[in-house]
């Protein structure tokens, strides 16, 4: 289910190899950090689904309105990513959770599960990279977002701070 996915959210942002590129590094580091942190198959399955069409709101919101926000992307993307999650097969309560994920990924306040802190955490490890955020941002983020001990230990590895 995950590859066909990834396949379709290959399909949808077609000819954009940065956002292709993008959720691919964050659906691994999500994986990643799922299967340290020992969360269990359905919940790393959630995340990591989640973590596959996390951005789906971007090309709606840069058709509606010629860019898009990380609010933007949490109103635009659920309808969308609960579609494709659907069409990959996905049981509905773990659409229903991933669609909740995407919808809440860019709300960094009342964090209400391991699940959403991952795909925050990954985002965050991505983003970190690519938006070639400098030492003292890099920092800031680790200490005001990043509470898993694997996130944590990424952003230490990755970053070295």
């Amino acid at each position: 289910m995950i590859n066909k996915l990834k396949m379709a959210m290959i399909e949808y942002f077609a000819k954009d190899a940065k956002r292709i590129q993008h959720f691919l590094k964050v659906h691994e580091l999500a994986g990643l950090i799922a299967a340290v942190e020992g969360l269990d198959e359905k919940t790393r399955l959630t995340v990591e689904a989640a973590a596959v069409v996390h951005d789906v709101g971007i090309k709606i919101g840069e058709k509606l309105y010629g860019v898009c926000t990380g609010k933007q992307q949490e109103q635009l993307g659920p309808p969308m990513a609960k579609r494709m999650l659907a069409d990959a097969g996905f049981l509905e309560d773990v659409i229903e959770r991933a669609c909740y994920l995407v919808g809440h990924h860019h709300t960094y306040d009342n964090i209400d599960g391991i699940d959403l802190q991952i795909l925050i955490e990954a985002d965050f490890l991505v983003n970190l990279y690519e938006d070639g955020v400098s030492r003292d941002g890099i920092v800031s983020a680790f200490n005001s977002i990043f509470r898993t001990n694997t996130g944590r230990l990424l952003c230490k590895q990755m970053f070295g701070i």
